[in-house]
């Protein structure tokens, strides 16, 4: 009996998968900024004038990824946590207008197409290890979501509506970490579950 040829390797796509807290109408993303951006924007439930709505700006879904990026709020700059609670509607045009922030051969024609896409695109993608409770790299992948242009602008001032400075959180599980206290840490941890974006062939998911 000839041999049966192996079937092809699991895509990537099934490491891709978007995770995050959400509702019926909602998605929770988070950012890590400086007190004098970050304060203001907790406070006062909007990003302040002062924040550039010019600038391409990263949001991520997974708190731990947030984490991994900030050292637990402890990096320059990034000393302010904050949960933005931003609309599913919102969320879900700018993943259907983004682009890989990288050549993939199985999702872009060619090199030149990537190129063209990239610089049309209001947003980009990046999938990173998403990271454990102790910030290490597990073996699926964090989506990492650029806006810039016009998408950055309605980020700001149309797609949000909420903004909380989840620092104290940010501190409280770290703190539990150093004390040895993993499954009290675990508890306090944002519920996050798979996000119904359906499948996403152009970000290769």
């Amino acid at each position: 009996m000839p041999d049966v040829p192996a079937g092809p390797r699991a895509p990537a796509a099934a490491h891709r998968r978007i995770r995050a807290a959400h509702t019926a109408d909602t998605v929770t993303v988070y950012q890590a900024y400086a007190p004098r951006l970050g304060l203001p924007a907790a406070r006062e439930g909007r990003f302040p004038d002062a924040w550039k709505r010019e600038r391409m700006t990263w949001i991520k879904p997974s708190f731990l990824w947030m984490m991994y990026r900030c050292g637990w709020a402890t990096k320059a700059d990034q000393e302010t946590v904050l949960a933005i609670e931003i609309s599913r509607e919102g969320f879900d045009r700018a993943l259907a207008e983004a682009c890989l922030s990288h050549y993939e051969p199985a999702v872009h024609p060619d090199r030149a197409a990537w190129q063209e896409a990239l610089r049309a695109a209001p947003a980009r993608v990046q999938w990173d290890p998403e990271r454990d409770l102790h910030l290490n790299p597990l073996p699926h992948r964090s989506l990492q979501l650029g806006l810039a242009g016009w998408a950055s602008r309605a980020y700001a001032d149309a797609w949000t509506l909420s903004i909380r400075d989840v620092t104290p959180l940010a501190r409280e599980i770290h703190g539990l970490l150093r004390a040895g206290e993993d499954a009290a840490a675990r508890e306090l941890l944002p519920v996050e579950t798979p996000y119904p974006a359906g499948s996403l062939p152009h970000l290769g998911a």
